[in-house]
């Protein structure tokens, strides 16, 4: 599920985004935050779906088999026990899933090979071919050949990963994430009785995240100037085109968090954008951020200026 720093990320995209653009419509970029959140959602909807349709082609790949000129014994006679799944029964028998489904019109139509190529891989493998000779299988066993057909099949098909990098453009991004919520459904999926069974959720406490999300991204914009104003007096030996956006934008977030989140720490608030900073900005913008930031909330902590609640929020 996305973590307070996966949604960290999400703002940073945004605000990026927003001081790119000519247009500074804050709503409309906060909607566009909004969508993003919700289009991992809807990834590990086409996800859960695309396993789906591996497993269903295993019906084809039969009538294909039966159909040929001369088939053999095996080719009449293929072994369809995966039809019978429990993990895929009952996800086909999941109300959050089915209403998720026609929500984001999941139609696989327009890459017709996709199930097909992933199903041919996974029938050449010895782990189906295990599957396919074992008796007594029961929920986990079930749970044990998708897990394989999500990790070693989909996964690893650089067909797959063009399909998703194409339809979603935060795929390289959102993919770690993408697992994590599989990941989960497997954990949730664990009744034998299928309406228990229950998908995973995009955060922990939406409600809390998206007021979270939201107030960060509005906090950063209303007061870039001021906090703008902060860094430059930080950074007056620096050349300001030396300086990246991605920094400014990662250190504006952080004064947000320090002066206007009295409930998260101030050493969550550094170490969370220290971290971002690895992935989404320059090899020494960790050291860079962390300097700046350190004289900073040394002068926000003179002029009385953070106010937390709670003990040890400020050190």
């Amino acid at each position: 599920m996305l973590n307070r720093r996966h949604l960290r990320v999400k703002v940073l995209q945004a605000l990026y985004a927003y001081h790119q653009s000519d247009t500074k419509d804050v709503k409309l970029f906060e909607k566009n935050m909004l969508n993003s959140i919700d289009q991992v959602y809807e990834m590990y909807i086409w996800m859960l779906s695309l396993i789906n349709e591996v497993v269903s082609f295993a019906a084809n790949d039969a009538q294909e088999r039966a159909n040929k000129h001369l088939p053999t014994a095996d080719d009449l006679n293929a072994n369809l026990k995966i039809l019978t799944n429990r993990f895929i029964l009952s996800l086909n028998d999941n109300k959050e899933y089915i209403t998720a489904w026609k929500k984001y019109k999941v139609d696989w139509t327009f890459e017709p090979e996709l199930a097909k190529s992933l199903f041919i891989i996974l029938k050449n493998s010895p782990e189906y071919a295990e599957y396919l000779a074992k008796t007594g299988d029961t929920l986990q066993t079930d749970k044990d050949i998708i897990k394989f057909i999500f990790k070693k099949v989909i996964l690893k098909s650089s067909l797959a990963e063009q399909v998703f990098e194409d339809r979603f453009i935060f795929w390289p991004v959102d993919k770690d994430v993408l697992q994590a919520l599989i990941a989960k459904t497997f954990k949730n999926f664990s009744h034998d009785d299928y309406k228990l069974n229950q998908l995973a959720e995009i955060t922990g406490n939406w409600v809390e995240d998206r007021e979270f999300v939201v107030n960060l991204f509005q906090q950063s914009i209303r007061y870039n100037e001021a906090y703008h104003e902060l860094i430059a007096a930080k950074t007056q030996n620096w050349e300001p085109e030396r300086i990246a956006m991605m920094d400014t934008l990662l250190m504006k977030m952080a004064i947000t968090e320090f002066i206007n989140f009295n409930s998260i720490p101030v050493k969550v608030t550094i170490n969370e954008y220290l971290e971002i900073s690895k992935e989404f900005s320059t090899p020494k913008s960790n050291s860079f951020i962390n300097g700046i930031l350190d004289k900073i909330l040394i002068e926000l902590k003179a002029e009385n200026k953070i106010k937390k609640i709670g003990r040890g929020l400020i050190e």
